[in-house]
């Protein structure tokens, strides 16, 4: 337990998961736990933490390490958020990043589906909620991939090559993406549908600045945060819920998994391994679609020792 001082108006926690509460004017304060879930999905950022008493939340500090120099900026936790002083007052109009974020198992099938869980998916997926939905606040990650505007982050983009394809990504996700090909193509060796899934690759595609379709929100494409994984041939197979939907409006997502393209489940393990999240599993389905969120395959492993 650490007491503080009455001229003290904050505390600066390096050692977070050392540290579960603190005691301030009398009140016994909680650090949240699952900040320390991002310092792990995270580990070349600094997160200075402290109390503010003024706001009543958790000030964090970020200290971004970048090649082109360093970076510091101040966030509030803002319940799992991470919204920066502005907009705190905004905070209900915006999900967390992690409790709000349901990174399903396996892919939802909709031959169980309940009607009241077709109808909300629907809903969700509407255009007045796409381009009326807040969703995730992307203040967080835009400091992290320095993306607040095309010409910062565009500094970052680095040209690779992945699988034997030339694709744009940030500089965050080279090593990543790295380890990945490398599990790969070793596995290729003795799986042959891994082997089939490299071999029938047709293209992959990285960042690309623009907007999430039919929202007014910026696609993690625009910080070089994601890949799409094309076949050459799709075999009458859907692989994207949109594309889809312009098909069949109203019965999109009852597409029955055995329809859609899914990539061996053993590539999938090897992404996740590594960090990503697969589209796959959103009730939104987009099955090309790998995305860098480390913190969420982290919580959600948090969630199975609970």
């Amino acid at each position: 337990m650490i007491l503080f001082k009455k001229t003290f108006r904050s505390l600066l926690v390096f050692f977070l998961p050392l540290i579960f509460s603190v005691s301030l004017y009398g009140q016994n304060i909680l650090i949240p736990p699952d900040i320390s879930i991002f310092q792990k999905a995270y580990p070349d950022v600094i997160f200075q933490i402290s109390y503010s008493a003024q706001h009543q939340d958790w000030k964090i500090t970020l200290h971004l390490p970048f090649e082109t120099g360093t970076k510091k900026t101040v966030l509030f936790w803002a319940g799992g958020r991470f919204l920066p002083e502005h907009e705190l007052k905004n905070k209900n109009d915006y999900w967390t990043v992690i409790y709000d974020y349901h990174y399903n198992k396996l892919p939802a099938d909709p031959a169980a589906m309940t009607k009241e869980q077709k109808e909300a998916l629907k809903k969700f997926s509407s255009d007045e909620n796409r381009k009326t939905n807040a969703g995730t606040p992307m203040f967080f990650f835009n400091d992290i991939y320095d993306s607040y505007r095309k010409s910062t982050v565009e500094k970052h983009i680095k040209k690779i090559t992945f699988l034997g394809f030339r694709l744009n990504i940030h500089e965050r996700l080279v090593k990543p993406l790295s380890v990945v090909e490398k599990q790969l193509q070793r596995e290729a060796k003795t799986d042959a549908d891994v082997a089939k899934f490299i071999a029938e690759i047709k293209s992959v595609d990285g960042y690309n600045w623009r907007e999430i379709a039919g929202t007014s929100r910026k696609s993690f494409h625009s910080l070089g945060a994601c890949i799409d994984i094309l076949p050459k041939n799709l075999r009458g197979k859907a692989i994207f819920w949109s594309w889809t939907k312009d098909l069949n409006p109203d019965g999109w997502m009852l597409t029955p998994l055995k329809d859609r393209w899914i990539p061996p489940e053993k590539v999938i393990n090897i992404f996740e391994e590594n960090g990503f999240i697969w589209g796959g599993k959103w009730g939104i389905w987009d099955n090309m679609h790998f995305e860098y969120h480390p913190e969420i395959i982290l919580k959600e492993k948090s969630k199975t020792k609970q």
